[in-house]
């Protein structure tokens, strides 16, 4: 229990001398606005005589948690967030929710703000915090990634564990169908991967209702993705799929933000949220779909199978392309399983090209979407890659499901693409007359022996697989610069990434980032981009390059102790020599910038691919700008294209327009690049320990003033 927040201070002297405010820090894509912002908010409160701790949250925890006691005690709170932070915990306490560059650039004003801030209570939701560095998603879009990333780990149990049951423990049967015995031990492993498949939509509907409608959204969420995927409870054969999912969890997290909104008496609002609410929703949002939309789904697909009955004497070509589009739509969902359940049905009439046509459109979009990460690796990130691995595995089975993230994330640039390859490989192996003796689609079944034509299987599914390919990076790459307000540009990718944290997502959730999170990107998915926000836990230290390194800098990092040069000329555990200072840089605009940065950072022999290098970082800046205000930029990258983490300095007289949240133009720059597979998190707490030293003005100062590259280490040996 928290004390409530009684009257807001006077500002007398004695009272300012007794104030205790808390703090919460955070932003989506880099480590270093959140603590910046703490770091101005910490000298704010001491400049005043104010007792103020501050937590600091990233994708691999918090620091500085505040505990039942900090809370208790305290006079108000200051949340500087560009994601979402839990309230929940701060119920009867002044609070004041605002962007990070707010707590950068304006933390005086913010104390004196919260003092009349208006007292959290049970239930509300937050105000929406100001933006800052980077065009912001909408909170639609953020919501539907934050389903995505939920979403993902189910859909590469179940899709893998299916793929590997199949292709052990399958095979051909003479009365049709890819099967595996009953009572055998792969049937088993097969069960497993369909409850991860039943589970998938379900988790995407409730985790996309809460992060609109936090947790009393969550159950009306799943129940009605269930409700979605079940189309016997409205007498239909295939259900709504991950796009009746996407439907219930939107209508699930606003119909609950509206339920919000309805004022009751004080005795029932503390069981608002976890009977009230919960139960009106499910109930109302169960029952419109099963009696207003779950009826004219059943019809519509009722009478699409009679239609496609009819045309089974057309042009061979028209009706695969049609049913490779069907196939390809939703994966899995009502119009690919009429297709399919279509083409089955004329297996036991002795026609087998219809079911041909379908199994040779069936796995594209997985491959595709799979083909898609590898061709152009810079327009996806971490997370993505993986999921696109998986993708082509499950693909090879004939599991279209698994490309249903990519579909769920950008429906408007994957879903076409996806019909479209659909499309070709269902007409190529219409005009090929190609078999298929099995209900199951996918190389397995070509393998296996039950497709004849296998040679013209094989080029249909290559081709459409291509075609959906270059369409999806194609149509990502413009989307992405549209939204940008930049022209594509040859060559270079744009990073679509997961951004799982809403108002469902606490300090706690994981992302992503899968989402991840795919969050989760983000070092987790991104939305894992190459910039993820990550909190350090326990002491921030740099590791050095040896365990008994990172002992000894464990040990000198303690609290009081006196910084001292590395012996060697070398700072930052060795990640930062003479050889990557350079006191005067000659570029003058930021590309140009991190090319010089770069090649500086290559004089080290540690960077194996310099354009690789800058690519990475340049997609980074595009995710939101590193340059951090106070005449800084900090651009940073985790990439192959180094082999070991390395850090660069260069000043600038000039200066470098940076996109900085200030305006100021950078003169003080710092590029960290870390490789992929690099053991641990340095680069972050390098990030964490630059960017707090770097608030210190005498700091700065020291600097730029610094005559030689000598000079620049032994100011830069006080960052422990």
């Amino acid at each position: 229990m928290t004390s409530p927040a009684g009257p807001p201070p006077t500002g007398g002297g004695s009272e300012q001398q007794r104030l205790k405010l808390l703090a919460v820090t955070a932003c989506p894509t880099g480590i270093a606005h959140t603590y910046m912002a703490a770091e101005k908010l910490a000298q704010a409160a001491a400049s005043r005589g104010i007792d103020m701790k501050v937590e600091t949250q990233g994708s691999i925890g918090a620091e500085n948690v505040l505990d039942d006691n900090d809370v208790n005690s305290a006079d108000g709170v200051i949340v500087a967030a560009d994601k979402d932070v839990d309230l929940s915990r701060f119920v009867g306490k002044r609070v004041l929710t605002v962007g990070v560059a707010e707590g950068i650039h304006h933390p005086e004003q913010l104390i004196e703000r919260v003092r009349s801030a208006p007292v959290h209570t049970a239930g509300a939701t937050p105000a929406a915090s100001a933006s800052g560095g980077g065009k912001e998603r909408s909170v639609a879009y953020k919501a539907l990634m934050n389903g995505v990333s939920y979403m993902i780990p189910f859909v590469v149990v179940g899709g893998l564990l299916i793929a590997i049951s199949l292709s052990l423990g399958g095979h051909t049967d003479p009365s049709g169908g890819l099967v595996i015995p009953k009572d055998s031990f792969w049937m088993d492993v097969n069960n497993i991967g369909v409850i991860g498949f039943t589970l998938m939509v379900p988790i995407l509907s409730g985790y996309i209702a809460y992060a609109i409608g936090d947790r009393p959204a969550l159950v009306p969420g799943m129940i009605g993705g269930w409700i979605a995927n079940t189309g016997d409870l409205y007498d239909s054969k295939a259900g709504a799929g991950f796009i009746g999912a996407i439907v219930t969890g939107f209508l699930a997290g606003y119909l609950v933000l509206w339920i919000k909104k309805v004022k009751v008496p004080k005795f029932v609002q503390p069981i608002m949220p976890i009977i009230v609410i919960p139960i009106v929703a499910t109930t109302a949002l169960g029952l419109f779909f099963i009696y207003v939309i779950g009826k004219p789904i059943s019809w519509v697909f009722e009478h699409l199978t009679d239609w496609l009955s009819g045309m089974t004497g057309t042009s061979a070509i028209l009706l695969g392309a049609i049913l490779g589009l069907m196939i390809a739509f939703d994966m899995g969902g009502p119009v690919n399983k009429t297709a399919f359940l279509f083409g089955t049905g004329l297996i036991a009439t002795g026609n087998q090209t219809v079911i041909g046509m379908c199994a040779a459109a069936i796995p594209v979009m997985p491959l595709g979407q799979g083909l898609a990460t590898l061709i152009r690796k810079r327009l996806y990130s971490e997370q993505e890659r993986e999921t696109g691995l998986a993708a082509l595995f499950m693909g090879c089975f004939g599991i279209s499901e698994g490309a249903i993230p990519f579909a769920a994330a950008r429906p408007a640039q994957v879903i076409p693409a996806n019909m479209l390859g659909g499309a070709v490989a269902g007409a190529i192996a219409g005009v090929a007359g190609v078999e298929d003796a099995v209900p199951h689609g996918g190389p397995i079944v070509a393998v296996l022996g039950a497709v004849s034509g296998v040679p013209m299987f094989f080029v249909a599914v290559l081709i459409g697989t291509a075609v959906t390919a270059l369409t999806t990076v194609t149509l990502v790459d413009v989307s992405e610069r549209r939204r940008k307000g930049a022209a594509p540009v040859p060559g270079l990718g744009v990073v679509g990434p997961l951004e799982p944290a809403l108002v469902g997502v606490g300090s706690g959730a994981a992302a992503g980032g899968a989402a991840g999170a795919v969050v989760a990107q983000r070092m987790v998915a991104s939305p894992s981009a190459p910039a993820a926000e990550a909190a350090p836990t326990g002491t921030p230290n740099v590791g050095g390059t040896g365990a008994d390194k990172r002992a000894t800098a464990d040990a000198d990092t303690k609290p009081g102790a006196t910084p001292t040069a590395e012996a060697d000329g070398e700072v930052l555990s060795g990640y930062l020599t003479e050889r990557t200072v350079k006191v005067a840089l000659d570029a003058h605009d930021k590309e140009a910038a991190v090319r010089e940065m770069a090649e500086l950072l290559a004089r080290t022999g540690k960077v194996a691919d310099l354009d690789e290098l800058v690519a990475t970082a340049l997609r980074r800046e595009e995710q939101g700008t590193t340059g951090l205000g106070e005449e800084i930029a900090i651009p940073h990258a985790k990439t192959d294209a180094v082999t070991a983490p390395v850090v660069g300095f260069a000043r600038s007289a000039e200066g470098v327009e940076w996109g900085s949240l200030d305006g100021t133009k950078a003169r003080l720059i710092f590029m960290i690049s870390v490789p992929e597979a690099a053991a641990g998190d340095e680069h972050l707490r390098i990030l964490a320990l630059l960017s707090r030293k770097l608030m210190d003005p005498g700091f700065r100062e020291r600097l730029i003033a610094a005559p030689d590259e000598g000079a620049v280490l032994e100011v830069l040996s006080e960052v422990q």
